[in-house]
């Protein structure tokens, strides 16, 4: 499953260091051919210990994990929804990511310019946020003047189709995210259809710097607070350095700068999150393989992320927990134990299910 979160922001905000950090975390070659895709393209493990404890209990040769795919998007600045910059590649390359993480910085530097001359962390969320929404409402108006004659003559889904869009024009006027819309599900299509930028889900990354000042970020806070929007918080520059040392370097390191999270993982983990996304294993002594999923898949399609034979020729699936399994010590200690079940067509996959497909 390919879906990619672009990471976005301002110039000199650590998008590009940020993006760095990230594809020195690279997939072994041996499971996948390229780590960096293209220069601004990158693909990236998520951070997940069950594997390795499934490889080890499986004695596996190989072990592939969950990827995500991040994209090192040009800076934005004001007036690109109108070309300004590097405006309309800025904005054609988020239309093509499924995803936004909107690096903001919030640490004050002095060596380090801002485009805006002053650090505010809330107005620099508003000026990206406000060209995605510039750019929509160009989008959502040009199509609602294609809709017109249809509408005149009532076509009932381009009626259904304009009521929606004007719905979102109302809340794009008003300042607000394509997003904040709510919809009756059998609506959601028409929103998807246009693919809106400010439609799509967004992870604010606070970029925090050691050792420099903090920014007052009061702002941001409270509307972090009530918007109920996802954020992680990262040193972009320390994660760059930190993904270039080896493992035992990498904990001295951290040590000594007194740094208890891991910010990468963090943005990794609730990317993958945000972009709807669930994994569920196979293992055996050949190979333990993490497989991306939708959330709410069942098992059939589920079952499409190794072979479209899966879903087509399903049969059954047998399924146990990841953790009850290594707690039983082997799959026919499980089965004695009627830890496996035996799950129909019907079935939802969860979250860390050992599946073995019966086609």
């Amino acid at each position: 499953m390919s879906l990619s979160i672009g990471i976005v922001g301002l110039p000199n905000v650590g998008k590009s260091t940020l993006f760095n950090a990230l594809t020195k975390k690279c997939v072994p070659s041996e499971n996948y051919p390229f780590c960096t895709i293209d220069p601004s393209v990158g693909i990236v493990p998520v951070p997940d210990e069950r594997i390795g404890k499934l490889a080890e209990f499986s004695k596996s040769v190989k072990v592939v994990p969950a990827v995500v795919e991040f994209v090192d998007i040009a800076g934005l600045v004001k007036g690109a929804s109108e070309g300004e910059g590097l405006g309309n590649q800025f904005l054609s390359n988020i239309r093509e990511t499924d995803a936004i993480a909107e690096v903001v910085r919030v640490f004050e530097d002095g060596d380090v310019t801002h485009v805006a001359g002053e650090i505010s962390p809330m107005s620099d969320v508003e000026t990206i946020n406000l060209e995605l929404i510039l750019a929509d409402l160009q989008t959502v108006s040009k199509r609602l003047v294609n809709l017109g004659k249809d509408v005149k003559r009532g076509d009932k889904e381009a009626v259904a189709e304009s009521e929606v869009l004007e719905q979102i024009k109302t809340a794009l006027e008003a300042g607000k995210l394509a997003s904040s819309v709510t919809l009756d599900p059998k609506l959601e299509i028409h929103r998807y259809n246009m693919h809106l930028l400010s439609a799509k889900p967004i992870l604010y990354v606070l970029n925090n710097k050691a050792g420099a000042k903090k920014a007052d970020t009061t702002k941001l806070d409270e509307f972090l607070k009530t918007s109920g929007a996802r954020f992680v918080t990262a040193d972009a520059k320390i994660e760059q350095e930190l993904s270039e040392l080896e493992e035992k370097d990498k904990k001295d390191f951290k040590q000594e700068l007194g740094v208890e999270n891991d910010g990468l993982n963090d943005l990794i983990v609730s990317s993958y999150d945000l972009l709807g996304l669930m994994t569920y294993f196979t293992t055996g002594p050949d190979e333990t393989r993490a497989w991306t999923i939708k959330k709410n898949s069942t098992a059939p399609v589920a079952g499409m992320a190794i072979h479209t034979d899966f879903k087509d020729k399903f049969i059954r699936a047998e399924v146990i927990n990841w953790q009850k399994l290594l707690e039983a010590g082997s799959f026919a200690k499980a089965r004695e134990l009627g830890l496996v079940r035996t799950e129909g067509k019907d079935y939802v996959v969860q979250e860390g299910d050992v599946i073995e497909f019966k086609v």
